[in-house]
């Protein structure tokens, strides 16, 4: 029988691990190295700063740490805006903040999933199902973001750099 306080042990007594998912982690990190792949072939320059990201995604994933996570994916910011101003193109600047934006969800969600279930349940299709979903997302959102880029935008690039600036709040509140 159990109590309130066994509430978070398993049969054998020992504690449940309650770190993110292997399958979370991975689809997460393979997103941030994707974010980080696009900012490069934008600017090299933006794309290494993307790629500190990846580093604090899996330092998150790691501890356990939301936190974490979310300089992790500020850092991307910052990565994706340096190419911007270095005229990056726009298309792999949009591939990377979709990427960036999924590999933040996915690794929030991963959190959360490991702190209710654990890290041995079986939630590979809880995963892919959120992580499709961040991704389904992030695309319309950045299809529209592109569409008003390339009606209004005329070439210039401080319009550009900012409906990416615009892009990325509507991204961002479209995961809140």
């Amino acid at each position: 029988m159990s109590t309130v306080g066994d509430q978070g042990a398993d049969a054998g007594g020992s504690e449940r691990d309650t770190r993110p998912p292997v399958s979370a982690v991975v689809t997460s990190l393979g997103a941030a190295a994707l974010a980080a792949l696009a900012g490069t072939l934008a600017a090299p320059i933006g794309g290494g700063v993307v790629a500190l990201s990846l580093v604090a995604f899996a330092a998150g994933s790691l501890t356990g740490s939301a936190r974490v996570l979310s300089w992790g994916a500020g850092i991307g910011v910052v990565g994706i805006a340096v190419a911007a101003g270095l005229g990056g193109a726009v298309e792999p600047l949009l591939v990377a903040a979709i990427a960036l934006a999924v590999a933040w969800d996915v690794g929030d969600h991963g959190l959360s999933v490991g702190e209710h279930v654990g890290r041995e349940a079986r939630t590979r299709q809880n995963v892919a199902v959120h992580a499709g979903s961040s991704l389904l997302v992030g695309t319309l959102s950045a299809a529209v973001v592109y569409g008003s880029y390339l009606a209004a935008a005329g070439g210039q690039p401080v319009t550009a750099v900012a409906l990416l600036l615009f892009g990325a709040v509507v991204l961002a509140s479209a995961f809140r």
